[in-house]
Formats: C-alpha cells, sequence, structure tokens
C-alpha cells in the first residue's frame, strides 16, 4: 500500500476530530531501510529486557508492526541488528520503539521500517520480564493491539480500522 500520512489526515478529517484516528507526538527518528510502512498493531511493555521483543519479532509478523513501549528509557537499546533481521525474515512491516536501538547503521541497510527515540551502545537485560497485547501510550496516543499505523517521513498515524 502506498500511502502519505498527511494525505491520510487529510482524506479521514472527521475521524480525527472523534479520536478514532489520532497522530502521534513527533519524537521518533527513523532508522529502518524503509522509511514507509504500516500494519496491524502488536503491543509489548518492557523496561529495559528485550526478550518478549525476540519472541515476538520471532513469530510470523506479515501484515503487522511491533509497537514496544519501552518507558522511554534512555539507557540500553531494546532493538538490535540480529532482532532487525529477525523481523525482517520473519516479514514483520515494521518496530516502533519507545526507548532505543543499537546497530543504527546496520538496521538502516535492512528493509524494514525502525522508529526508535534514540541510539544507544548497550544491549538490555533478559529476564523475560513484560507484558503483551496490552493497550499502552506514549507520544499523546493509546495503542491497542489490533489498531493500525502507519508511519512515514511527516509522523506516525493509528486508527481504530484500517484507512484508505
Amino acid at each position: 500500500m502506498s500511502f502519505k500520512t498527511a494525505d491520510l489526515l487529510d482524506d479521514n478529517e472527521s475521524k480525527l476530530r472523534d479520536e478514532s484516528v489520532r497522530v502521534v507526538t513527533p519524537m521518533f527518528h527513523p532508522y529502518g531501510g524503509q522509511s514507509t510502512f504500516s500494519g496491524e498493531i502488536v503491543t509489548l511493555k518492557v523496561f529495559e529486557d528485550n526478550s518478549l521483543v525476540r519472541a515476538a519479532l520471532a513469530e510470523d509478523g506479515a501484515g503487522k508492526v511491533l509497537v514496544i513501549d519501552g518507558g522511554g528509557s534512555l539507557r540500553c537499546a531494546l532493538v538490535g541488528d540480529q532482532l532487525a533481521i529477525l523481523a525482517h525474515q520473519k516479514r514483520w512491516e515494521g518496530i516502533v520503539v519507545y526507548g532505543c536501538i543499537r546497530d543504527s547503521h546496520d538496521i538502516g541497510e535492512i528493509k524494514i521500517g525502525v522508529r526508535a527515540l534514540a541510539t544507544h551502545p548497550l544491549k538490555s537485560i533478559k529476564k523475560g520480564v513484560g507484558e503483551r497485547d496490552l493497550p499502552v501510550s506514549f507520544g499523546g496516543v493509546t495503542f491497542r493491539p489490533g489498531d493500525w499505523i502507519y508511519v512515514d517521513d511527516d509522523g506516525l498515524v493509528v486508527s481504530d480500522q484500517p484507512l484508505t
């Protein structure tokens, strides 16, 4: 699907008023080799532990975007090149990290959409702590499993249903 978030918002202006379409506060930086991506949202809530990230990305991700609420931590990375490669192999459309990634140069060579707050060279701990498939909130938006996300160079748009 080819889209521009600005056009999606113009075409769905009434849905902005009823909040079935929401715009994420601009705070994410692009890192992946795919600048535009969209899909059905799968959520994780973790803090400085990427065990559940690896487990989620090992599943078939066709048509899906993994949204990771990392608590906004800037103390370690939740996604690195090996997880980005895994996500690409498992056909994920993209990953949004409310936290950090690492191996940014290598991730930029992988055809997958990645947005994150920043980069950090330190890897996360691995204790298997976190939650999956629950609403998570950051950037002024609540992301619910099954919602849809649209990402391009202009920003991130979340909708209760697929947009056309």
